[in-house]
């Protein structure tokens, strides 16, 4: 993130304070809140500001909201994240970083739910295009973007989602060799993969860079979370490497949203500070049964 001069962020402490009003929750509590277009407003003059070179709209936008957290203030944008996440964890969010490999089913709808929920920093990777065959579930396929690159479909979404998000996409296959590099930032790495080929690979290296894996698989109307942490077993451990039951069973729609929902929820879960809830486990789930089941590794 871009460095804020200290006479700009004593100036904008005062000004969120003179904006800040009082949202009255549905039980009674009042909680301060600094209304969407103030930030905007805060914003939009503080990236123009000459003391200090000029800053990127979104990057303004997120020292805005990180200052006003820091008061004790909720930006309004977050405000239906009451009682789920705190203000400190809040905050919390707002300083964390993410890698994510994989951008199609799972890693479009993790993208979009970190980016809602107010992760600061999301770096992530797949260089592959869309196809017809995405449109049944992958969230960023639509008739415009088949043909085109899903980091860059992800990209303009982003922009439109939450322009604070400092997100990074890139248009490669992660190989190996570059994992370690990919890493660098991040507290955490998501596992949206398809099949079982790379996961091996990609446990190894976060590992050796010391980051906790949230990783899932879908097939058919089933499907599986896990958290991995570092020299840990994970799921791909135990399946081994290939294609995986998705290519004969097919990726529905549900299933995808579900896991990637559980991978969100526990991702956030481990970068609000909370640590990992499926930290040598595996939640296992199927749609036809509603059956959900938590397994040890």
């Amino acid at each position: 993130m871009a460095a804020f001069s200290a006479v700009n962020d004593a100036h904008l402490e005062e000004r969120i304070r003179a904006l800040t009003q009082t949202a009255r929750l549905a039980d009674g509590r009042e909680l301060p809140v600094l209304p969407f277009f103030f930030v905007q407003d805060l914003a939009r003059a503080l990236a123009r500001s000459r003391t200090r070179e000029k800053h990127p709209r979104g990057q303004a936008v997120a020292h805005v909201e990180r200052v006003a957290l820091a008061l004790g203030v909720c930006p309004e944008r977050y405000l239906r994240n009451h009682d789920a996440y705190s203000l400190v964890e809040q905050l919390r969010l707002l300083e964390s970083g993410a890698a994510l490999v994989g951008l199609g089913g799972l890693g479009g709808y993790v993208l979009e739910l970190l980016a809602r929920a107010g992760v600061g920093r999301v770096r992530a990777a797949d260089g592959d295009e869309f196809v017809p065959t995405n449109l049944n579930r992958q969230l960023y396929a639509t008739r415009r973007s088949l043909g085109g690159y899903k980091a860059a479909a992800a990209a303009a979404r982003l922009r439109l989602v939450n322009p604070a998000v400092d997100f990074e996409p890139m248009a490669v296959y992660l190989e190996e060799a570059d994992m370690l590099k990919f890493f660098q930032g991040a507290q955490l790495c998501l596992d949206a993969l398809g099949g079982l080929a790379d996961r091996a690979a990609l446990l190894r290296q976060a590992g050796q860079a010391g980051l906790p894996v949230v990783t899932a698989g879908v097939a058919g109307a089933s499907g599986f979370v896990a958290t991995v942490l570092p020299g840990e077993k994970g799921p791909a451990d135990y399946f081994g490497a290939g294609a995986g039951a998705e290519d004969s069973q097919g990726t529905p729609a549900p299933a995808v949203a579900t896991a990637a929902s559980l991978m969100a929820a526990e991702a956030l879960s481990v970068l609000c500070g909370r640590g990992p809830r499926l930290a040598g486990k595996m939640l296992v789930f199927d749609l036809n049964q509603m059956s959900f089941e938590t397994l040890t590794l």
